[in-house]
Order: C-alpha cells, then structure tokens, then sequence
C-alpha cells in the first residue's frame, strides 16, 4: 500500500495490511496535513499591539479607580507602597484573567461583524 499526495491512504481494519513503512507515513501525514489546512478557516490576524494596550488600559484604569476609592477610608493611614500592593493584588489578576480577555473577546468580534458588513457575508 503506497501512500502519496494523490491517493489516500485506505484502512481495511486488517492490522497487516494497514502497517506503514515509515517513508508511506510522513507521505500520508504530509498529505494528510495538506488536506486539513485546506479546509480549516484562515484565523483573523490578533489585534495590534497598539489596540491591545488601549484594552489593557481600558480595563484596568476603571478598576484602579474604583478600587482607589473603596480602599480610601480603609487604608487611609497605610503606607503608600502598602496600598499600592493590596491595590495590585485584586486589579492585576482581574484584569489579566478576567477582564481583558472578555474585552478582546469583544473587540475581535466587533472586528468581524465589521468585516462581515464589508463584504456583505
């Protein structure tokens, strides 16, 4: 059984018959391979560096603020680097796990509506 690019390997289930040699493998993966990237969708290109630092900053300033503002009367006599610490210990991981995953979520989906729009898919 030789597998190439135009013929596909066929199993007949005998466990003989279906051994490779391991030049028929990588031919039947290549063509395998070739195949698969042919009918999987194109990814859309991940949003610019540029874009992504205003999510980033859009996500965590709203979060700074209003956690400025909830620990004020609590850590009104803490040291500054103290409060900046507990400040950063909430906001930091909301904002990467939580946060800013959803709004480039967002974003990328915006992105291909506005794209869907364009070509009139």
């Amino acid at each position: 059984m030789t597998a190439t690019a135009s013929t596909p390997v066929v199993r007949t289930g005998d466990a003989a018959s279906d051994r490779l040699d391991p030049v028929e493998a990588v031919d039947a993966t290549a063509s395998g391979e070739a195949a698969a990237s042919a009918v999987a969708p194109v990814a859309p290109a991940p949003p610019s560096v540029h874009v992504r630092a205003v999510i980033t900053w859009i996500a965590i300033f709203p979060m700074v603020a209003v956690g400025m503002m909830l620990l004020g009367r609590l850590s009104e006599h803490w040291h500054p680097v103290l409060r900046a610490f507990v400040l950063t210990l909430v906001v930091v991981p909301l904002a990467v796990y939580v946060v800013v995953p959803r709004l480039l979520r967002a974003h990328g989906a915006m992105r291909a509506a506005r794209a869907a729009r364009r070509t009139g898919a």
